[in-house]
């Protein structure tokens, strides 16, 4: 799984989700990215790469359309979208990025693939 630990930890303790669902729901993600991988790595800017994932930037409402696809209630396309936005903040932590990716979290929401 491309979303570390301590994010999934984070996701569970402030979304609306029982922490039990949390990696189950970033899993069904999952599947859905990696079926269109190509497709996001051509169409989306990334934010940030390394060995384990790829981080992109997509339009807001992304995984509001995941998740109407993936036909998931609002609360759980909500701890998605906020697992995977956690994910990016995590590495810009880390990376001493996390201004310019709370920037770009402003107009756009994060996806994670993993590589």
């Amino acid at each position: 799984m491309p979303i570390d630990g301590d994010v999934l930890l984070y996701t569970g303790a402030t979304a609306s989700v029982g922490p039990e669902r949390i990696e189950p729901l970033l899993r069904t993600a999952q599947a859905f990215l990696r079926e269109r991988a190509a497709t996001y790595r051509r169409r989306y800017e990334s934010a940030f790469v390394d060995d384990e994932r790829r981080i992109l930037l997509v339009p807001e409402g992304h995984w509001n359309e995941v998740g109407d696809e993936l036909g998931l209630p609002e609360r759980e396309v909500d701890a998605v979208r906020r697992a995977h936005a956690q994910q990016l903040r995590r590495l810009g932590s880390k990376t001493d990025r996390r201004e310019e990716f709370e920037t770009g979290l402003e107009i756009r929401e994060a996806v994670v693939l993993g590589d």
